[in-house]
């Protein structure tokens, strides 16, 4: 049973095949285009899962017809609905209730469980129409989004995709690349071939495959057999497609690309694969969507305002400290704010002495594992001070 398949060998122990292929640079501000032609991977991938499709939508269609029954759906508000199991979806409930109700829901709630709203029901269940402002279909809308941008870089770099999750505003995807790496300047490019692609409405869709099939997909991209080899500890686990991108992906998702109304990527860093110094170095691209234009604009003025009420900013200005790079994380404090440095110090002592507190002096800089128990590490990782030390990151 330890014996890994061969396909995984050559996965893991070559380099991955992608991210090779050098980047063209194209005409306009962002400096990028789309490869032409796609990275070899993207169509053999593509062929070998219109193969797997067929052969579930065969086997969903005699269960259709041989195992359907008729089940219970039961609405929030108590009133059931008469339903077939592997036939009826969630979206199918959410039309007869009324259009703009089903136009207007990005996910569906199962049995306590997020579901997508085309994926057949099994059995008497509790169903939930959930929309933008609930946080699940928030982080759903978010994940699909992050899908929408794998997409795009898998089409402009040709390389590597790692992970790609929901985050609390927006989402990210990382990028593993063998040459060159992400600019600020390559956001156009990548908005609009995103816009391209939720124009097209491409379709998300579930599929389970066997893990052994999993890792002869993915053999070109080493990261995701670590994932397949090290996460997956069952015989299955599911992929989902938009596309040209097929992921490894629990889901759920949006109906298809075209939900997702407005997108804008802001903000790119590097990273390390699982936050690991002595592992392979990531580009990160981050992004942010919405169901309205409105909601994006609302966004964007409140980064503006951020920027203005950012202490950084707010000290340099009235002159209490600066920053430099010769001790870049740290603040050079000036008279003004030395002085109110040392004032709220000797309250801090004041306060220990009333409560019966002993003062204690601790370091500085910490390593990484601190930051990540705390976490730190995985909200304000980017903006952080850190450095290698004998392949431990240290943080200040």
């Amino acid at each position: 049973n330890g014996a890994r398949p061969p396909q995984v060998n050559a996965g893991e122990d070559k380099k991955a095949d992608c991210g090779k292929k050098k980047m063209k640079e194209g005409a306009g501000d962002g400096g990028r285009m789309e490869l032409n032609p796609w990275p070899a991977f993207i169509n053999e991938r593509l062929e070998m899962y219109n193969k797997l499709k067929a052969e579930h939508d065969a086997l969903l269609a005699e269960r259709a017809a041989n195992d359907s029954k008729p089940i219970k759906v039961t609405l929030p508000d108590g009133k059931q609905v008469e339903a077939e199991s592997w036939k009826t979806t969630p979206y199918h409930i959410a039309c007869g209730i009324s259009q703009g109700l089903a136009d207007n829901t990005v996910i569906a709630k199962v049995n306590k469980m997020v579901w997508d709203l085309d994926r057949p029901l099994e059995e008497d269940c509790t169903l939930e129409l959930l929309k933008f402002e609930d946080e699940e279909a928030q982080a759903v809308y978010w994940h699909s989004s992050a899908h929408i941008m794998g997409e795009a870089m898998e089409r402009i770099y040709g390389g590597c995709l790692c992970y790609g999750p929901p985050i609390e505003n927006g989402f990210y995807y990382d990028m593993f690349l063998e040459e060159g790496g992400v600019s600020s300047n390559d956001f156009s490019a990548l908005e609009t071939l995103c816009k391209k692609i939720m124009k097209e409405k491409q379709a998300f869709e579930r599929l389970e495959v066997k893990k052994e099939t999993l890792l002869e997909m993915f053999k070109y991209n080493k990261f995701k057999c670590r994932i397949l080899n090290e996460k997956v500890n069952t015989p299955t686990t599911t992929v989902y497609r938009c596309g040209p991108l097929i992921d490894l992906c629990r889901g759920p998702h949006v109906r298809h690309t075209g939900k997702i109304k407005t997108i804008k990527i802001h903000k790119n860093s590097s990273t390390y694969w699982e936050g690991k110094a002595d592992m392979e170095s990531l580009q990160r691209i981050y992004g942010i969507s919405f169901p309205d234009a409105k909601m994006l604009k609302e966004w964007e003025k409140f980064q503006e305002e951020a920027k203005s009420r950012d202490h950084r900013k707010i000290g340099r200005d009235q002159e209490l400290f600066f920053f430099h790079e010769l001790s870049p994380g740290s603040c050079f404090f000036l008279p003004k704010g030395a002085y109110i440095y040392n004032t709220l110090i000797e309250f801090i002592r004041s306060e220990y002495r009333k409560r019966g507190f002993q003062e204690v002096v601790t370091p500085n800089v910490f390593n990484s594992k601190l930051w990540m128990t705390s976490g730190h590490w995985q909200h304000y990782s980017d903006n952080m001070f850190s450095f290698e030390v004998e392949k431990e990151v240290f943080a200040l």
